[in-house]
């Protein structure tokens, strides 16, 4: 098993930067695709990035892309978010999951461990 844990969120103005880091302990990151969800207050969880267990397929939402960057450090202990050109709707609580299937799923379903996440506020 492995166990997640979201750092690096916080205040920022909107058209400023924040970069999330999704770190694991137990079974190595490494063995497990990663996705970045957000959840803002009264809404569903929404997709925003998936990185595959090698890091060689990357997938983003539309309303993110060219904007975020997700990456994996290659040690298999942390995922990454960077996050630029910040707007006040990427205010959410932001949460990564790991998902041991081979292929893409933008559905949170597909992902067995969660972070407990990390809030990131975007102010106009």
């Amino acid at each position: 098993q492995v166990q997640l844990v979201e750092s690096g969120g916080g205040l920022v103005q909107a058209g400023g930067s924040l970069i999330l880091s999704c770190a694991a302990s137990g079974r190595a990151l490494s063995n497990y695709a990663v996705g970045w969800f957000r959840q803002a207050p009264g809404k569903d969880r929404e997709f925003v990035a998936h990185v595959s267990r090698s890091g060689g397929s990357i997938y983003y939402a539309e309303s993110v892309k060219g904007r975020f960057t997700i990456s994996r450090d290659n040690a298999g202990k942390a995922v990454y978010l960077r996050m630029s050109s910040l707007k006040p709707e990427d205010t959410a609580v932001y949460l990564c999951g790991a998902s041991t299937a081979s292929l893409f799923y933008s559905d949170d379903r597909r992902y067995s461990y969660w972070g407990q996440g990390t809030q990131v506020t975007v102010s106009s």
